[in-house]
């Protein structure tokens, strides 16, 4: 769907060069239909060297030249970003928006058209093509838009299709879900670090197999209650270590460290 397609990303920084990196591997598009703009020159250099992409000063020349344009800025610079841009955005266009916190409607009413705006709310594993990415359509977007959003975040991961006023809960989940699993990565590796492993070993004991888990998971597509229960015998050491998380409250903790990060997301959303 993107053959022939060019492709404009507002602001360079590490999600948009992960995103440009991805669909290049895969083939999407090639490097002369990716064009990118970013106050910051000695990156605009470093993506033009190392990506083979095209780069620009000018938001709004972007715009003119590319059929869909990438939101990639933080929601405090979005303002300066399309104002630049507004004017060279039309309803033929497509505007995708990974400005954490900024509605399709707060970015629709920036354009005299009905310009197409997708928000997308990826996580930082798209580093690695590994990411979890959210996509909800604005008003004027059609499920052809939205189609060719997931092709292009399937490149880096996977896609879910979610109603925006879901946004939040993204965010507490998969958003802010790496920090929760570097966390539970780094106490397993405590935990072999006190039964005697060498920290290096731990850590990528610990690591793998969150990772191992997660894929059998994935690609089986069976409950994780009963992917658990494959290796909980009775009697056995795995029933052992999973009472004590019982007892230690990891489940509830997970479940509340998720429902608060959702309501911090709606706090902020409110005051944008």
């Amino acid at each position: 769907m993107l053959k022939g397609k060019r492709i404009g990303f507002i602001g360079g920084g590490a999600m948009a060069e992960a995103i440009m990196r991805g669909i290049l591997a895969v083939g999407l598009v090639d490097a002369a239909a990716v064009y990118v703009t970013d106050p910051n020159e000695k990156r605009l250099v470093y993506l033009r060297e190392t990506l083979g992409v095209s780069t620009y000063q000018s938001n709004a020349e972007l715009a003119e030249k590319t059929d869909i344009v990438f939101l990639a800025v933080k929601p405090q610079v979005v303002d300066t970003a399309l104002c630049d841009a507004a004017s060279s955005l039309r309803s033929s266009q497509l505007l995708v928006s990974i400005a954490a916190g900024v509605a399709t409607r707060t970015l629709e009413n920036y354009f005299s058209e009905k310009v197409p705006v997708v928000r997308v709310m990826p996580n930082t594993p798209v580093l690695v093509r590994e990411g979890a990415t959210a996509v909800a359509a604005g008003r004027y977007a059609t499920r052809e838009h939205a189609e060719l959003v997931t092709e292009i975040f399937g490149a880096v991961g996977r896609t879910v299709a979610i109603q925006e006023e879901l946004m939040d809960a993204v965010t507490g989940l998969s958003g802010s879900g790496p920090a929760y699993v570097c966390l539970i990565i780094e106490a397993l590796a405590d935990g072999g670090v006190r039964a005697g492993l060498p920290r290096a070993t731990a850590l990528t004991l610990a690591a793998q197999t969150l990772l191992g888990t997660a894929k059998l998971l994935l690609e089986t597509g069976q409950h994780p209650g009963l992917l658990k229960d494959m290796v909980t015998s009775p009697g056995g050491t795995t029933i052992a270590g999973v009472h004590a998380l019982e007892e230690g409250g990891l489940r509830a903790a997970l479940i509340n460290s998720v429902a608060a990060a959702t309501e911090r997301s709606r706090e902020l959303g409110k005051q944008k």
